[in-house]
């Protein structure tokens, strides 16, 4: 990997890692905003950054041409996942949103199998989708069991990291010569615009802090539209397969950001189930060479 691929790889890993940390304390109840709110500011600041670079790669026009595909992506990868990660993180830590949203690979595969992959059943793979579940029921089961975190937020997370790992999986394959960056352009666009009566209804009558301000601006414009922009630039240079391992180092991010700078606890399903569902992502997501 060149420097120029290195240094896209640990960026887009930062970028990916701090959102949850951002929507932790954008959702506050106290002096925050509703997590519909937060999806509609996060997602118009995203669009407004990424839809001047689609135009200039003419093919912002070419994703609105395949609106019922971007529309099925933008429900399973933004307004569904994005309102349900919102809601959970005003019960469960940013760390452990991270940390469940680091399945979807193993989800990935899953669901590659049902569409006729069969690397997916070859030896490596399948000790990664054994070892991420087990990591998962200890994360699922611990932070119940020991009431660390709320069952019904883990839930909402999980569900979340199932609608991001079959979205791209489903729009790679309907519109494989559309730009990404077009593509989540007009996704954001499309969620921007469903969510804004719920923004307008459910605007706070409290008064915002800043610091639920300056996340709102951190996570639109750093971890939406920055976010997405780098990636597809370091995807064009490794390849999107090898640009998804990213999802390891923005874990690993969520989890030390959460625990440092919000003084998140690190619990026992963490430390147990974060490197056993890292482990199991990667085995998981590996295909044959031969392949």
């Amino acid at each position: 990997m060149s420097r120029r691929g290195l240094f896209l790889f640990i960026f887009v890993g930062f970028l990916w890692g701090i959102p949850y940390l951002f929507i932790k304390v954008a959702v506050d109840p106290e002096n925050g905003f509703s997590p519909a709110t937060v999806v509609f500011l996060r997602t118009a600041i995203g669009a407004a950054i990424l839809i001047p670079i689609a135009i200039k790669q003419r093919q912002l026009f070419a994703a609105v041409r395949g609106w019922r595909y971007v529309g099925a992506y933008a429900l399973l990868e933004m307004i569904g996942p994005w309102i349900l990660i919102g809601t959970a993180e005003q019960k469960i830590s940013s760390g452990l949103a991270g940390l469940l949203v680091a399945s979807v690979p193993i989800w990935a595969t899953i669901f590659a199998s049902m569409r006729g992959d069969k690397t997916v059943w070859q030896r490596k793979r399948l000790f990664g989708i054994v070892v991420g579940f087990i990591g998962l029921i200890a994360v699922v089961g611990i932070e119940s069991i020991t009431g660390s975190a709320d069952p019904l937020s883990i839930a909402m997370v999980l569900v979340a990291s199932i609608g991001y790992s079959y979205a791209v999986m489903m729009v790679q394959s309907a519109l494989p010569h559309v730009s990404g960056i077009a593509i989540n352009a007009v996704a954001m666009a499309m969620t921007a615009i469903f969510y804004l009566p719920w923004s307008i209804a459910q605007w706070p009558t409290h008064e915002i802090s800043q610091g639920a301000i300056r996340a709102i601006i951190g996570l639109g414009v750093l971890s939406t539209g920055a976010a997405f922009a780098a990636f597809f630039t370091l995807a064009n240079i490794i390849g999107v397969a090898r640009g998804s391992l990213v999802t390891y180092l923005n874990t690993a991010f969520a989890v030390v950001l959460g625990v440092v700078i919000l003084n998140e606890p690190l619990t026992t399903g963490i430390i147990l189930g974060l490197p056993l569902v890292l482990i199991g992502s990667y085995f998981a997501s590996r295909k044959p060479a031969d392949a």
